[in-house]
């Protein structure tokens, strides 16, 4: 095999895969119904949504990160979180029509701030300057 056909499996299988992997388990999991009584640990829900959202904007942004517009930082922070987000609203909407589950405002809203924050801790990361 060449050395660019390696070289793309190997940006596939690490920067595409896992959102897409993550994408699917997000599905898999909200396909369940919902228990029918939830534990009482008020914004607990939205802790979690906040939290794998910004996992979420991560993995997208290393994925978009291997593209031409990497060196387009305002573009790539605009596209991973819109992804993330987008991808939240469609699995609410997805959500709507699973027994026992409900789609919310609140968890869009919470699913957007997560993947702002992932994002951003991300990328100041990952552009830190380190001292010489």
């Amino acid at each position: 095999m060449p050395e660019t056909d390696q070289s793309k499996l190997r940006i596939f299988l690490f920067y595409w895969l896992p959102p897409i992997i993550y994408c699917l388990a997000i599905f898999v999991q909200s396909s369940f119904p919902g228990a029918e009584r939830m534990p009482d640990v008020r914004l607990f829900d939205k802790l979690l949504h906040f939290m794998a959202y910004a996992l979420l904007g991560i993995l997208f942004y290393r994925a978009y990160d291997t593209l031409l517009l990497k060196d387009n930082h305002k573009l790539l922070i605009f596209i991973s979180i819109a992804s993330a987000t987008l991808y939240g609203i469609s699995d609410e909407i997805h959500q709507y029509f699973v027994p026992f589950r409900y789609a919310e405002m609140a968890d869009v809203v919470a699913n957007t701030i997560g993947s702002i924050c992932g994002v951003y801790l991300y990328h100041r990361w990952k552009n830190r300057k380190i001292p010489a």
